[in-house]
């Protein structure tokens, strides 16, 4: 027996060893589920002039091509002034979109950044833009004409979390003068191992230090504040090859220290029986502490900007505490679906269901455009980009 007893116990030596990485990497799922895939990308239909024609508004409104030919643009922000703006991540800048003679539609434009990569998110404060990629904040000081000092600019922040899959981080500042910024998943569903991905990051401007505000977001590009509320809600995308229609597109009501699931649940705490457990824990346990959505929209539309109309005139007043979200559009149903702008209706600072605001990019399986940006002008006009066909749309109510 003394020989076998060093046997033994480098056998339980190695037992213990396997349950421990087995309690590291989770404990594989109970349930057998089937992965689905779904690569359907629309069939790509040139843009042209005329196509304006094929695009779809409520009645008292009208649409019109504001600018043409500015390769990707991304994300709108208009200042107080009026000035807008749009990123162009994949061309690494910034324009100023001049509109002369008030016609919405934009005569002129000057880069007022470039040479940085990937840029996307954009807002201002205090007569200084605050531009973000994947992992930098920078800010610049703007001068009257609505121009940056370029040489002026600083870095705020170099370490934000790599992009990985979602790597196109979005930012504004709150009511409460804090900075906030989404930063993604970095791939599509697994559990990750920077606790700064997948949630809203809270900057505080003084010292520039930040904290997770909200986590288990996938990937919530666009995001406000309600205008009467004060509370911020944000649109989050839902994982991919988990079938053609689920999980859901969510609005959800994002609050500080808000777990919203990701990745062990979807919607209203829907369990995704295809991820393991947690080390220690089960998925079903982790998901009774988290928050649902509070509307759940069609899977794959992949929402881009969100925006609410915050007071601007010249918006029927019925719409005063709504929203729009961009739908870019899927790659990943059988039936193509997204590729339009809706109104997100809020009742009593809730929301509570979307309706379609601009339609016809997507004709059949076909589509010409892709809602990306949106922002609202005091003056209630409504610009949209598209970053496939290269385009920035104004939207206005006329009567």
């Amino acid at each position: 027996m003394k020989n076998k007893e060093p046997f033994f116990a480098a056998l339980l030596c190695s037992m213990l060893l396997a349950q421990q990485t087995n309690a590291q990497r989770g404990i594989p799922p109970k349930d057998v589920t089937k992965v689905v895939t779904v690569t359907k990308y629309a069939q790509v239909l040139e843009f042209k002039p005329e196509m304006i024609k094929l695009l779809k508004v409520p009645p008292g409104w009208q649409v019109s091509l504001a600018a043409s030919g500015l390769g990707k643009p991304r994300m709108l922000y208009t200042s107080q002034q009026g000035n807008v703006y749009v990123t162009r991540r994949d061309g690494g800048d910034v324009l100023l979109l001049k509109d002369k003679d008030g016609d919405s539609k934009f005569e002129d434009l000057v880069t007022v950044v470039s040479n940085f990569k990937g840029v996307h998110g954009i807002t201002m404060k205090d007569n200084w833009m605050y531009l973000c990629n994947s992992n930098e904040l920078r800010r610049y000081p703007v001068k009257a004409d609505g121009t940056l000092d370029a040489a002026a600019g600083q870095t705020l922040i170099k370490d934000l979390p790599d992009g990985g899959q979602h790597p196109n981080r979005t930012m504004d500042f709150g009511p409460d003068g804090k900075l906030y910024i989404s930063v993604g998943s970095l791939c599509n569903d697994c559990k990750e191992s920077d606790k700064e991905t997948a949630v809203m990051l809270q900057v505080e401007p003084n010292t520039w230090q930040r904290k997770v505000f909200a986590s288990g977001l996938r990937n919530t590009i666009g995001f406000d504040w309600h205008p009467e509320t004060r509370e911020l809600w944000g649109i989050d995308n839902g994982g991919d090859a988990k079938g053609n229609e689920w999980p859901p597109e969510e609005v959800n009501h994002i609050i500080e220290n808000g777990d919203y699931g990701f990745p062990y649940a979807y919607g209203k705490k829907e369990v995704d029986k295809s991820r393991e457990d947690p080390p220690g824990n089960t998925k079903e346990a982790v998901v009774k502490n988290t928050q649902p959505s509070v509307l759940e929209l069609t899977a794959h539309m992949a929402p881009i900007g969100f925006t609410f109309f915050r007071g601007a005139a010249n918006i029927p007043q019925e719409w005063a505490g709504d929203g729009l979200v961009a739908w870019h559009g899927s790659w990943n149903a059988e039936k193509p679906v997204g590729f339009k702008v809706q109104r997100i209706q809020f009742q009593n600072g809730r929301a509570v269901k979307a309706e379609d605001f601009l339609t016809g990019f997507l004709q059949g399986e076909a589509r010409f455009g892709r809602p990306a940006g949106i922002t609202v002008t005091k003056t209630g006009v409504i610009y949209i980009s598209d970053d496939a066909s290269g385009n920035i749309y104004a939207v206005k109510h006329t009567k």
